[in-house]
C-alpha cells in the first residue's frame, strides 16, 4: 500500500488578540515538508514518526507532505490556511494513487472564512482519493467535532489524556484501523454524541481517570473499534464548540450511536465531581505560604496559558506577589522578548530596573516595574514538551527581584516542565511556591516534585468562566450556561 502522512495543526482562540500568520506555522516553531517524520520529536511530528515506522516495518510505501503545528493564538489568516491546505492537498494529488491517508490535525483550527479547517481539509482529501481509500485523522482532544469531519473520514481518534501524554499511542491506534479498512477487513462507522457541556476535564484525577480507563476497556470488543472523548476547546466561537463522545464501530451505526449516548450521559452525570475548583490569587498564594516545606506548592495560572491562545505575559499574579512581599517564589514563563533582549545586553550579574510583562493587550494587564538581577541566560532555551517532544522557548532570561525568581522567554510557550526553570539555573526544590503559566499540561512533570497543586483563576485571555464566554455561533444550550441543557427533550441527562 501507499500511505500518505501529514500534519497541519493549530488551536484557535477566536477571542485572542494575536492573529495566527505565516510565521507561526513556518517560522518560530516547526515546519518541514517531506522530512518531518525523520526529525527529532516535537508535538507536530510525533504521529508522523510512528506512522512511518509502522508503515516501513510492514513494507508499505510512505509519501509525506508538510508537518507544521503553530502555537495556539487567534484566528488564522485566510491566505495562510489556504496556502498550507493547498500544499498538503497538492502533495496528495501528486502522490496518487494512495491507499491510506493519515492526518494529524488539532481539531480546533479556525481561519478567516473557515470555522472548520479540519473538515475542509478532510473533504478536500476525500475528493482526491475517492471512496476506496481509507482516511484517518488524529485530533487533540480539545477539538470541535463536525459533521463534515465525520462524513469525510473513515476513522477519527482523539487523544485520551490531558495532559497529552498519549500522542504516540493514539497514532499507533489509528494506523492499523486504517490499514484494515483499506484491506476490507473492517467497515468503520462513526457516531458523535453532543454532551451539551463546555468545560475542561483533567484526566489524571478521579473520576475522569476511571472514565478514560473505561473508554479504553470498551475498545476491541463487541464490534467497538475506538472510543474517544472530544473535550472541545471552550474559547472557539464556532457552532460545534463543546464536548462530544466519538465511537467508531465495525459496520453497526446503532451500536456506535448507543454507546456514544451512554458515555455522554455518564459524563454529564458526573459534571459536579469533574469540575475544577479555582482559587483566587490570594487563596493560591496563601496555600503556598502555608505549605509544609520540603517540596513547593505549584500554582497554575490557568487563564494566561499560551497553549490556549493567551499572550502569556499577564502580570496579575506577579503584581500580587510583589505587593504582598512574597519571597522564595519562582514564576514563569513570561513571553517578553523585549525584556529578554535587555537582559542579554546587560549580561549575567547585572542589576537594573526592568519593566516586565503587560505588553500584548487588555488580557495582559499592566506591566510591573522591578529592580532585577540577571541570574541566567540562554540563546536557545527549551523545555521537555508533550509525549517526549521538546518545546522551544528561544532566547531566554532568568531574573531575580527581591526573592521573586522570574523566567522570561522570546517564544510564546506554556510551561510544561521544571527544566523551563532549571535549565536557566533556577532551582525549584528550595522554593516555597512555583507559579506556572499553564492550564494542565504542566501536571505530568510538576506533580512528582510538588507538595500540592492548585489552580488559580487570575485575569487572562482564557479565564475558566465557561458560562460567560460570549459565544455567537453555538445555538444549542449547554452546561454550565444552563443547569439542565436537556430540559424539554426526550433524552434525560442521568446515566441509566
Amino acid at each position: 500500500m501507499k500511505i500518505f502522512i501529514a500534519t497541519l495543526a493549530t488551536e484557535t482562540n477566536t477571542f485572542s488578540p494575536i492573529p495566527t500568520g505565516r510565521a507561526a506555522f513556518m517560522g518560530e516553531r516547526e515546519y518541514s515538508r517531506s522530512t518531518g517524520s525523520r526529525e527529532p520529536p516535537r508535538i507536530g511530528n510525533i504521529p508522523l514518526i510512528e506512522w512511518r515506522r509502522m508503515a516501513e516495518a510492514d513494507g508499505h510505501e510512505v509519501a509525506e507532505s508538510i508537518c507544521t503545528f503553530a502555537q495556539p493564538a487567534g484566528t488564522t489568516l485566510r491566505h495562510v490556511y489556504e496556502e498550507l491546505r493547498d500544499t498538503l492537498l497538492g502533495d496528495l494529488q501528486a502522490a496518487m494513487p494512495v491507499d491510506v491517508v493519515l492526518l494529524f490535525m488539532h481539531g480546533a483550527m479556525v481561519a478567516d472564512g473557515y470555522d472548520d479547517c479540519e473538515g475542509d481539509t478532510l473533504a478536500g482529501a476525500r475528493r482526491i482519493v475517492g471512496r476506496d481509500a481509507a482516511i484517518g485523522i488524529e485530533l487533540d482532544l480539545h477539538c470541535h467535532l463536525t459533521e463534515l469531519m465525520r462524513a469525510s473520514a473513515d476513522v477519527i481518534i482523539t487523544f485520551k489524556e490531558y495532559p497529552h501524554t498519549d500522542i504516540g499511542e493514539r497514532a499507533r491506534e489509528l494506523y492499523p484501523l486504517c490499514i484494515r479498512t483499506r484491506a476490507g477487513e473492517i467497515s468503520p462507522v462513526i457516531a458523535f454524541h453532543d454532551c451539551r457541556m463546555v468545560s475542561m476535564w483533567r484526566t489524571p484525577l478521579e473520576p475522569m481517570k476511571s472514565f478514560v480507563r473505561r473508554m479504553t476497556e470498551l475498545e476491541g470488543h463487541d464490534g467497538i473499534l475506538s472510543v474517544s472523548l472530544g473535550h472541545g476547546f471552550p474559547w472557539g466561537d464556532v457552532p460545534d464548540v463543546g464536548a462530544k463522545v466519538v465511537v467508531v464501530a465495525d459496520g453497526d451505526e446503532g451500536k456506535a450511536d448507543g454507546l456514544a449516548r451512554q458515555l455522554g450521559r455518564e459524563l454529564f452525570a458526573m459534571r459536579a465531581e469533574t469540575s475544577t475548583r479555582h482559587d483566587t490569587i490570594d487563596e493560591g498564594i496563601d496555600a503556598g505560604l502555608a505549605g509544609e516545606g520540603g517540596r513547593p506548592v505549584v500554582l497554575a495560572d490557568v487563564a494566561d496559558n499560551a497553549g490556549g491562545g493567551a499572550p502569556s505575559d499577564n502580570t496579575a499574579i506577579l503584581r500580587r506577589l510583589v505587593d504582598r512581599r512574597v519571597r522564595n517564589v519562582a514564576t514563569g514563563c513570561y513571553w517578553d522578548p523585549v525584556s529578554v533582549s535587555i537582559c542579554t545586553e546587560a549580561g549575567l550579574g547585572a542589576s537594573f530596573d526592568l519593566r516586565i510583562g503587560g505588553k500584548s493587550g487588555v488580557a495582559s494587564g499592566d506591566p510591573v516595574d522591578l529592580r532585577v538581577t540577571v541570574r541566567g541566560l540562554s540563546a536557545d532555551h527549551s523545555e521537555a514538551g508533550l509525549s517526549g517532544g521538546r518545546a522551544p522557548l528561544g532566547p531566554s532570561a532568568y531574573v531575580e527581584a527581591d526573592g521573586i525568581h522570574i523566567i522570561l522567554t522570546s517564544i510564546r510557550q506554556q510551561t510544561f516542565a521544571p527544566d523551563a526553570f532549571e535549565g536557566l539555573g533556577c532551582t525549584l526544590a528550595d522554593k516555597a511556591l512555583v507559579v506556572v503559566k499553564s492550564t494542565q499540561h504542566f501536571h505530568a512533570a510538576f506533580a512528582p516534585v510538588a507538595s500540592a497543586i492548585r489552580y488559580v483563576a487570575a485575569p487572562g485571555a482564557i479565564a475558566p468562566d465557561y458560562d460567560r464566554i460570549p459565544f455567537t455561533k453555538r445555538t444549542e444550550p449547554y452546561w454550565p450556561k444552563v443547569e439542565d441543557p436537556w430540559a424539554g427533550t426526550n433524552q434525560p441527562p442521568e446515566a441509566p
